[in-house]
């Protein structure tokens, strides 16, 4: 990356943290749905001003004020409140502060409480789900709105608790084959079709592969467990069954390797892809976090063939210009911020150095791209923040100091 490019970078993403200093000011942000939502509302873009305040760019009264936006009603811990909703939004935002300060210590602990009740009652009702033979829902178990991102949560706070090998366990259950209508199906197959909404073409459901809604978030979560040492019973069987999975749906393009979003119960059958090439690369769905999923799973599990071959598939994705030409937006769920920061994570833990090759033209690319109020919103997944945050880390030729990315479980 040039000096010109990280300097730019830097002016961006100050302009978008004083932008986003004063949630009075800042429009979108309705403040009974979306005060709680670690996508779009107030605990995202506090993660933006923890960051900058730990790198000494910013201030703590900054943060405070976007937690008190996060709080102003009573935090929500419905039934379906996940990572990205509510109660666990909320305490990820708080411990991130809280790292650096004791002001939270009382907060956190109250949060902390609430979401430990919560992840046991989505276990529970996902247990009795299994036991009924039932496919799942895939916020059952996805990383935005299920125990995976639950899981994310516990082992990024409380790694020495019972409740991240709890939801561990749980995923080793959701990897076993579930025999449904008298087939046997792969457990985290679901009835729904990828936007919830009925569909003929999605009839009999779909295997998704991506990382915010598939089984990448679960690979993920199993792999980084298992390199923090957090293993249950079955851990690496589990690891074994998904990769098998990747495996045999693998592409293989002009471009190198590839995986398909999802596929329906007639691709399945048939085992042939209906989808022609690779879409947009993106942390989501696309190659990037997918690959990033598979790639902690083999360092996890010591197989460098594996290693390099899905460091292969990511090294050939962002070289494509084809595929880079996708990229529509500069947010961290489908857009520049979001390949960019899977790919310096995946850098770092490249066992060549091929990938670091790529960085410099995925950072041209962001910060052509990267311009603050063209993105979708103030938050972080789709937002301004998520891109600033991005940028942030990147003028300053780190990854974070907050920690504030393992909510995306590329880290």
């Amino acid at each position: 990356m040039t000096r010109c490019d990280l300097h730019e970078a830097a002016v961006l993403a100050d302009a978008v943290a004083i932008r986003l200093a004063d949630p009075t000011t800042v429009g979108g942000l309705a403040m009974d749905g979306l005060s709680q939502s670690l996508a779009k509302g107030a605990p995202g873009i506090a993660l933006l001003h923890i960051e900058r305040a730990r790198a000494g760019l910013g201030d703590w009264a900054t943060v405070h004020a976007w937690l008190s936006a996060a709080t102003r009603t009573p935090v929500y811990a419905g039934p379906d409140a996940g990572l990205y909703v509510g109660a666990p939004a909320v305490a990820f935002a708080v411990h991130t502060a809280a790292a650096q300060s004791d002001r939270y210590q009382r907060a956190l602990t109250a949060l902390h409480t609430t979401v430990v009740a919560l992840t046991h009652d989505r276990l529970d009702r996902a247990h009795q789900r299994l036991a009924r033979g039932e496919t799942p829902a895939f916020t059952e178990f996805d990383l935005l709105y299920g125990l995976t991102g639950l899981g994310a949560y516990h082992l990024h706070v409380d790694p020495d608790g019972a409740t991240i090998r709890q939801v561990l366990a749980y995923l080793v259950r959701l990897t076993e084959p579930i025999r449904h209508h008298g087939e046997l199906l792969p457990g985290w197959w679901t009835h729904l079709p990828p936007t919830s909404q009925p569909s003929a073409d999605f009839a009999g459901g779909h295997g998704n592969f991506g990382m915010a809604h598939g089984i990448a978030g679960p690979l993920a979560l199993l792999a980084l467990a298992t390199r923090h040492g957090v293993i249950v019973n079955g851990q690496l069987d589990a690891l074994e069954r998904i990769g098998a999975w990747f495996d045999t749906w693998r592409q293989d393009g002009d471009a190198g390797s590839w995986w398909p979003q999802w596929i329906t119960e007639d691709e399945r059958r048939s085992s042939r892809v209906h989808q022609p090439e690779p879409r947009r690369p993106s942390w989501c769905y696309g190659t990037p976090g997918i690959a990033r999923a598979q790639q902690l799973a083999a360092i996890a599990t010591g197989d460098t063939r594996r290693q390099q071959i899905i460091e292969h598939a990511l090294v050939g994705c962002l070289d494509d210009a084809r595929q880079r030409g996708r990229i529509v937006d500069s947010g961290l769920c489908h857009g520049w911020a979001g390949v960019l920061q899977t790919a310096r994570h995946a850098e770092a833990d490249a066992a060549s150095g091929t990938i670091s090759a790529c960085l410099p033209r995925l950072m041209d690319g962001f910060v052509e791209h990267a311009r603050p109020g063209t993105s979708e919103g103030a938050g972080l997944l789709d937002g301004d923040a998520g891109a600033a945050l991005v940028l942030h880390t990147a003028a300053r030729g780190d990854l974070s100091q907050s920690g504030w990315d393992a909510c995306l479980l590329i880290v």
